[in-house]
């Protein structure tokens, strides 16, 4: 195990659960790990979550990255990271845009290590905003840190376009962040324009993970202001969960007996289990509630495909768009 940083707090659980799929969309090709020799050697700045402006000598190639979202960022702009924090984890979650063998693995989420960071020696590190702020003078000391926002539940869509900007600006790859955004923006009005053609806009649907603790079973909704809430409201369906969510991330906690508030017939409910543990298949088959639910009995039930990252990119954000319109049309 790579050594731990002791003087980071573990950040909030409730980042730390998550789930996803694939679809056949792919990755822009990488560049190697180091970037391109096309990019501009002139200085960059940018302004990022925290109000500070981070002034770089030319734009960054050697980038750790230490929130998953913010990897795939980087990847699909066409740069390699040379560090990302739990690489095996990402593989799992994460396949809108695939790591190199190369790239070393820094720690954990939640306890990077700085000692493997600096070891590395980068141009930039990447973090999201919600980190200990005891770990930014530290990388601060021998590296440039730009911190995004990483969620806001008033407009996480929004938000995500600007996180991708400002690190785009960063690598000198703002042109690679627009050809993005428009290949997302597109992707949605097509979505939408067959929800439409199938008859299903404005249909209710709800969006969940879950965990089992022993033999009681957790459920976490994706509600008002999630990122993939937003998605799926611009494909033109109703976030059918209207339950108390955080003002952050958009999720909400409820059991079983809570998901009886989702009484519309036709609700689809829509979930992820990419570590292989499905407690929604598995935890739950012989659950009486469960099986009583509208959208169980009506086998209106939907497992995303595995490796479709909920907190991710325009890419991420594409993959779970594809796999909304294919369980509504397929």
């Amino acid at each position: 195990m790579i050594p731990l940083r002791t003087a980071l707090v573990a950040v909030a659980s409730i980042a730390m659960l998550a789930a996803c799929g694939t679809t056949e969309a792919a990755a822009p090709e990488p560049a190697a790990s180091g970037g391109t020799a096309s990019a501009s050697a002139s200085p960059v700045t940018v302004t990022d979550s925290r109000g500070k402006q981070v002034t770089l000598d030319r734009p960054a190639t050697k980038v750790v990255a230490l929130e998953w979202g913010e990897a795939e960022m980087v990847v699909s702009l066409g740069v390699m990271p040379i560090g990302v924090a739990d690489t095996k984890g990402y593989g799992t979650w994460v396949t809108a845009a695939k790591l190199d063998p190369s790239v070393k693995d820094v720690g954990t989420r939640q306890e990077p290590s700085v000692d493997s960071i600096a070891a590395l020696q980068p141009d930039l590190v990447v973090m999201e905003a919600e980190r200990d702020s005891a770990l930014v003078p530290q990388l601060e000391k021998f590296v440039p840190v730009i911190v995004t926002k990483g969620s806001d539940a008033s407009d996480n869509l929004g938000r995500m376009r600007d996180d991708l900007k400002m690190i785009a600006t960063a690598l000198g790859k703002t042109a690679e962040a627009d050809k993005l955004l428009a290949d997302l923006d597109s992707a949605l009005a097509a979505g939408k324009e067959q929800l439409t053609s199938a008859g299903v806009a404005g249909k209710p649907f709800v969006m969940a993970d879950g965990w089992k603790d022993g033999s009681k079973i957790s459920i976490r909704l994706f509600g008002k202001g999630a990122l993939v809430s937003d998605i799926a409201t611009q494909l033109g369906l109703v976030n059918g969960w209207t339950g108390e969510v955080d003002p952050m991330w958009g999720l909400g906690t409820t059991d079983v007996e809570g998901l009886t508030a989702l009484k519309d017939p036709d609700t689809r409910f829509f979930y992820n289990a990419s570590d292989g543990v499905d407690v929604f298949a598995e935890g739950l088959a012989s659950n009486a509630i469960w099986k009583k639910l509208p959208f169980v009995e009506k086998g209106q039930v939907s497992k995303l495909p595995d490796g479709i990252w909920t907190f991710g990119g325009p890419l991420s954000s594409k993959q779970y768009a594809e796999a909304l319109v294919k369980a509504y049309t397929g």
